[in-house]
């Protein structure tokens, strides 16, 4: 097991260091343009990371013919799954965003899941799935937590998305260049990582982060204040958002440690 582990583990930092740290936007463009050079460059770079990582953090992993051989044909499925993202990209098929960037990456993980199986001596795969069975030892005011995070993040954005729609659509006008649809949007993004910072900031103890949020928030919509209008519904929207995300943090705080204390 720990074998595996330690396995995956290599070969997933060789991945990010290959895909984030390593590959050059000139390069990610060459591979765009579908230039055979650019896919090549990446995938010795990947190779070779990948085997020098493994090859130090894995004991005799370097004297076996099989970690190669593994690495190789990882190397090749990674190129594969490169060119057909940007080939359904560029064709329109998949739109290239959030979605097609997570989608892309989980399969890379699930291809690097296979391959530290495959070099794990020893490994069953059954224990691999024995692994699930730990969900069901976890205390059930941690299940808590993924539950209150979603509905606080995404369902609170949501319900006040709508509460300030009137507001919104009442902006339209004196914002010619931005629609309230757009407007919304804006907002419910923001306000989901705000309210996921809030939520996790009262949990480590840390309410001043909380002010912090805030004032980074006000300084980036400063500008705007100068509409009344816009004023009156960035403070209900931003009191609204913070006020469910304590509420959030407060019930967490109650489940996991109690009480409720943010100090």
């Amino acid at each position: 097991m720990e074998i595996f582990f330690r396995t995956l583990l290599a070969i997933y930092l060789a991945h990010l260091l290959s895909d984030f740290v390593l590959q050059s936007p000139r390069l990610v463009e060459q591979k765009r343009r579908g230039k055979v050079s650019g896919y090549l460059l990446h995938g010795a770079t990947h190779y070779f990371v990948t085997l020098l990582l493994v090859a130090f953090l894995v004991k005799a992993s370097a004297l076996s013919a099989r970690t190669y051989l593994v690495l190789l044909v990882l190397v090749v499925v990674h190129l594969l799954l490169d060119a057909a993202k940007l080939r359904l990209t560029a064709s329109g098929l998949v739109y290239d965003g959030a979605f097609a960037y997570v989608s892309d990456q989980i399969i890379h993980f699930l291809t690097i899941v296979f391959a530290a199986w495959l070099l794990a001596p020893g490994f069953a795969i059954g224990q691999l799935f024995a692994l699930a069975g730990l969900a069901r030892s976890i205390q059930t005011k941690w299940l808590a937590v993924p539950v209150v995070y979603v509905a606080i993040v995404f369902g609170g954005g949501y319900l006040i998305r709508d509460l300030t729609r009137t507001m919104a659509e009442g902006l339209k006008n004196q914002s010619p260049h931005k629609t309230s649809e757009q407007l919304q949007n804006a907002g419910l993004y923001i306000g989901w990582l705000e309210r996921f910072l809030v939520i996790t900031a009262l949990l480590l103890h840390s309410p001043a982060t909380v002010g912090l949020i805030l004032t980074a928030k006000s300084i980036a919509r400063y500008p705007e204040f100068k509409s009344e209008r816009f004023a009156e519904y960035f403070l209900i929207g931003t009191l609204l958002s913070i006020s469910i995300a304590i509420l959030g943090g407060a019930l967490l705080s109650k489940l996991l440690f109690g009480s409720v204390r943010f100090s």
